[in-house]
């Protein structure tokens, strides 16, 4: 368990490093000057498709008709036994009287 929780520290680590980076090189990459235009010509961008009108679109099929699937009855559930009620009341509990002496006075 100790040597996947240091894989996985080490794994964090690595994409922090990795993140540091990607930022440095895009500062980098904003503060270079702009690059010189060449005299390549461009290239030519192919016209859209045109699109059919909503109006003339054909019609969908309809949905064929599913053959009906009989219901399928579940067993009752099996009833289960009531939770008992906490008492309320809290029972005397009876006092022993010491028992008679032997001895008369």
């Amino acid at each position: 368990m100790a040597s996947f929780n240091c894989f996985i520290l080490a794994l964090f680590a690595a994409l922090m490093f990795s993140g540091i980076d990607v930022g440095l090189a895009a500062r980098r990459l904003q503060q270079l000057p702009p690059m010189p235009t060449t005299g390549l010509p461009q290239p030519t961008i192919p016209a859209l498709p045109t699109l059919p009108k909503p109006g003339s679109l054909p019609t969908l099929p309809s949905i064929p008709n599913l053959p009906t699937v009989p219901r399928v009855t579940l067993p009752p559930l099996p009833s289960f036994p009531s939770i008992p009620t906490i008492p309320t009341t809290i029972p005397s509990i009876p006092f022993l009287s010491p028992p008679p002496s032997t001895t008369s006075p």
